[in-house]
């Protein structure tokens, strides 16, 4: 039995060994013609006994957990072609449809309910906090005030962090990289189950209600995924909720566009910014976007929207309690007419330039302090519970011992309520990456006006919302959802030039410094990313000189035993199924069947006496549904599949369901042209095939680990030297000036 499978075993992530110095280029001794052709042969045959141990475990949320990649691929086999709908007429397909739109309906329908309840219980929660601090305050009882505020923060940030820690640890921190690591086709366990969804609303709520410097646009974003998600999966066969219509989306590629309209709901949601949420979508967490996708996303904006909307209404009549009447999160923006003339664009490049250099310093200093929190979260729940404690202590001392360093100003006169300072409860958060960015920006901004004084006629409060967009610009990197959003939130068509002017330049200084801050967390916590460029020094390679073994094959009929030996001894998913005589003419590849299928098989136990091909009816032995994609992370495992010896002494018949038409690419293509191949096309495995009809009809598995720089560098280290990668990776030099200013 030969063979060849996918790398993706669970195990630590460890670099240092995942490097083989033998593969260098540059350590091999200049002998003759021959001599060389003989060692790069040995040295790639050594490559491919070694399995690639690179990017195989990932931060999710907040614990360590294995991760696997995303089907995107349309599986044609003999069951496919029996089963599949979109063969039986028009009525499947228009059912298909409707379908599809009637999700992206009920999509924006709950987004938009969770985010005004979410809005809802903190503006309650937070409002009557504030409402008692500030009567205690104006009784001069200020530290009984102090008390009641430091312990109700206490109290709701260890909810929020016991609830995360203990129940639903996918639920930790914003939830964009997981989103959007997913939509790049990285799957991992329990980031968008129902637990985690729960989790996630009811800790944001705690969480922003606490005064934390968090907010709720990551974490609704997240929430809108997990919705999307839940409604793909067709309901629960554990709890026995399943809606047989729903068939159509258990696979990954519906559940991809499902997954970008609930990022784009959620978004929408956090600003009431529909068109925003859509271009956060397609700028921030998507890697495939396409016009019929575009269209249904802003469908579900505009739902959520106009749901809203009229949950608000329903508010204004007094029925919500303290629901706005503070500010605290629903965005209720007003701007006065903007005037601009040529000679104030000097001080709004100055802004952007800043803006770009502040972003990237605070990019660097949030990698170096999440490295800081990792190493005390691996300690354990009494560190992480304790890091909470400490971080909601130090947040209150600060909130309510700052505003005594500062000179009073006397409360504006003919105002009926108590003065501003003491009596409202409103505090801007925005969301969880957005507050500091925004208010820190926004401070810049007037810090920039201020110096400015009469040479500009541009109003302070503006160049504070330009600081804003500039430090947005800095940090994140968006440019036009940012701009959009700004619009959306300011109703002023009149900033747009300035807006796109701060975003353009603080974007452009701040990409020569270091990565977007989202990209820093998807690579802090290890999701095998697939960038949308290819680097200079993958010209240089063949998709040969990274394929590593074990190479894993199974023949068309092939015996129980191997098989279930097979997926006991690899964590392996794809393997490649071969026809060799009697069965053919010559040694053929004839498709790839997955890991799932197969255990599939072995627990309908479809076995044959004899290895010989009998036939088998796949309509009447299988559904569509024994094949359906289960729900996120959710596998099934071959130690729960009990056969007796009998049984392993038979055969299985592959050939009706293995994927006949896998993507294949002959050894000598180059590595950067097989990864945009791999990426565009959504891949989970790439055929290796040989160059000459005289070999094995397989040299290998490409996956998305063998993409990834840890390990192309770790077969070929003779790169780190190239010109290429300096020029590629000339930032490090830079981050380099950060950490000597430190």
């Amino acid at each position: 039995m030969a063979m060849a499978a996918e790398k993706e075993s669970t195990g630590e992530v460890d670099l240092e060994s995942a490097l083989l110095p033998s593969s260098s280029v540059e350590s091999l001794p200049l002998l003759a013609h021959s001599t060389r052709s003989r060692q790069h042969s040995h040295l790639r045959s050594l490559r491919r006994s070694a399995s690639n141990t690179t990017s195989q475990i990932a931060i999710v949320g907040s614990d360590p957990c294995p991760i696997e990649s995303l089907d995107y691929e349309l599986i044609e086999n003999e069951e496919f072609l029996q089963q599949d709908w979109r063969s039986r007429g028009r009525a499947h397909i228009l059912r298909y449809v409707v379908l599809k739109w009637t999700l992206c309906f009920l999509l924006g329908a709950l987004a938009g309910a969770a985010g005004f309840l979410t809005n809802l219980a903190i503006e309650n929660i937070a409002g009557v906090k504030f409402v008692v601090t500030s009567n205690m305050m104006l009784a001069d009882r200020h530290l009984w005030a102090f008390g009641v505020f430091a312990a109700s923060n206490f109290v709701l940030t260890m909810f929020a962090a016991v609830i995360t820690a203990f129940f639903a640890p996918a639920a930790a921190g914003s939830g964009i990289p997981e989103v959007k690591a997913y939509l790049n086709g990285v799957d991992a366990p329990e980031i968008f189950s129902p637990r985690t969804l729960a989790v996630k609303v009811v800790g944001c709520i705690a969480a922003v209600s606490s005064s934390l410097h968090v907010g709720k646009a990551g974490p609704l974003v997240h929430t809108g995924a997990c919705i999307a998600s839940i409604l793909g999966q067709g309901g629960s066969r554990k709890y026995r909720l399943t809606c047989k219509w729903l068939r159509y989306f258990k696979n990954d590629r519906d559940r991809r566009d499902l997954v970008t309209c609930g990022s784009a709901a959620g978004v929408a949601a956090a600003f009431r910014a529909p068109v925003g949420g859509v271009l956060f979508a397609l700028e921030a967490v998507s890697s495939w976007w396409r016009s019929a996708l575009l269209w249904r996303a802003f469908f579900t904006t505009a739902v959520v929207a106009v749901v809203l909307r009229a949950l608000i209404d329903i508010c204004h009549r007094g029925k919500c309690g303290l629901f706005g009447k503070g500010g605290l999160i629903m965005f209720d923006v007003t701007s006065d007419t903007i005037a601009y003339h040529l000679p104030d664009l000097p001080p709004v490049i100055i802004l952007g330039i800043g803006g770009g250099i502040l972003g990237s310093f605070y990019n660097f200093f949030l990698e170096k302090v999440l490295r800081a929190y990792n190493l005390i979260n691996e300690k354990g729940y009494g560190y992480k519970l304790l890091l909470a404690a400490t971080i909601s202590i130090c947040t209150s001392c600060c909130i309510f011992g700052l505003p005594w360093l500062a000179s009073c100003s006397p409360c504006p006169t003919g105002i009926s309520e108590a003065c501003p300072s003491i009596g409202s409860y409103g505090i801007a958060a925005p969301s969880g990456l957005f507050i500091p960015v925004i208010l820190t920006g926004a401070t810049y901004g007037r810090l920039v006006g201020m110096l400015m004084g009469s040479r500009s006629t541009l109003d302070h409060s503006l160049f504070a919302v330009l600081g804003s967009a500039s430090l947005l610009g800095g940090s994140m990197r968006m440019t036009v959802s940012v701009c959009v959003i700004l619009l959306e939130l300011t109703n002023n068509l009149l900033l747009l030039p300035l807006v796109m002017l701060v975003l353009l330049i603080s974007k452009t200084v701040a990409d020569a410094l270091n990565a977007n801050i989202y990209d820093i967390l998807v690579k802090l916590k290890g999701f095998p990313y697939l960038e949308t460029h290819a680097e200079p020094y993958m010209r240089q390679l063949t998709v040969s000189d990274v394929v590593t073994g074990p190479l894993l094959m199974f023949n068309g009929i092939e015996k129980v035993g191997n098989i279930v030996h097979v997926l006991k001894t690899t964590g392996h998913h794809g393997f490649p199924v071969v026809d060799e005589p009697p069965f053919s003419d010559s040694s053929v590849l004839y498709g790839l069947i997955l890991r799932a299928h197969l255990l599939i098989l072995l627990k309908k136990r479809v076995f044959l006496p004899s290895r010989s091909l009998f036939g088998i009816d796949v309509s009447k032995q299988f559904s569509a549904d024994d094949f359906a994609k289960r729900g996120s992370g959710k596998h099934d495992d071959i130690e729960d599949i009990k056969l007796t010896a009998e049984d392993m002494e038979m055969f299985i018949d592959l050939h009706p369901f293995t994927n006949t038409s896998p993507y294949t690419v002959v050894e000598t293509m180059s590595l950067a042209k097989a990864l945009i191949l791999f990426r565009e096309v959504g891949l989970r495995h790439l055929l290796v095939v040989p160059k000459s009809s005289s070999r094995a009809p397989v040299v290998g598995i490409l996956t998305r680990h063998d993409f990834m720089p840890e390990h192309v560098l770790g077969l070929h280290p003779s790169l780190l030297k190239s010109r290429w990668k300096r020029l590629r990776f000339g930032k490090t030099s830079l981050n380099k000036v950060f950490c000597d200013l430190c």
